[in-house]
């Protein structure tokens, strides 16, 4: 299992696993930071986290740190230092790349919303297949899922962000009820039964 690969030495003592979580505003980046904290917690582990907002309001990037461990004294991570990096967008994997350790893993959610600067034509988006080609030549592993497609076959584009967890969940084989419960701590009573289906959808789908 993964999970036990990264944080379980010899000895059955935690070492701390670091996500780095990466969007725009308005895609539900924050929120699923809280539930990748909050299970974490169930887990068993001292979790922690950081956000940097930006300029979310208006579109712009917005990252979260998060850590779990034995004993986690700080939740920033160095750079060089994240071992997932979850992007929800595909610009923002590419921006926060320099964030991942040699070997670390990158989930990305098959969007791409485009920048202010793109918008006003200074700079164009990246072509698919470079944003690809850089990630995989980086990254010890690159796995996509297809986000919004997810969340709007169920009829809510806004639970793009739970189906990425739900993928992230699949990559580090850890117990689907726990995620769940996680999910269900942090959405709006009314909502648990859609988002329920967008996780498990994304966990069925990643690549």
């Amino acid at each position: 299992m993964l999970v036990e690969e990264i944080i379980m030495s010899e000895k059955k003592t935690f070492k701390n696993i670091n996500f780095l979580l990466v969007g725009v505003g308005g895609q539900g980046t924050l929120l699923a930071s809280d539930i990748l904290a909050e299970l974490g917690v169930r887990l068993g582990y001292d979790a922690k986290k950081a956000e940097i907002h930006g300029m979310s309001q208006r579109g712009g990037s917005v990252t979260s740190y998060v850590r779990w461990g034995g004993q986690v004294f700080s939740p920033v991570i160095g750079k060089g230092e994240v071992d997932i990096l979850v992007a929800f967008e595909k610009l923002e994997a590419l921006r926060y790349l320099d964030q991942l350790r040699a070997g670390g893993i990158v989930l990305v959610n098959n969007q791409a919303i485009e920048p202010i600067t793109v918008k006003a034509g200074d700079v164009k988006y990246p072509d698919d297949a470079l944003v690809r080609s850089t990630l995989t030549g980086a990254a010890g592993a690159v796995h996509w899922v297809d986000g919004q497609e997810i969340a709007e076959s169920l009829g809510n584009p806004k639970t793009a962000n739970v189906a990425i967890l739900g993928a992230l969940s699949a990559l580090l084989d850890t117990p689907e009820g726990e995620w769940l419960e996680a999910v269900k701590a942090h959405v709006p009573e009314k909502h648990i039964a859609i988002n329920k289906k967008a996780f498990l959808a994304g966990r069925k789908a990643v690549k």
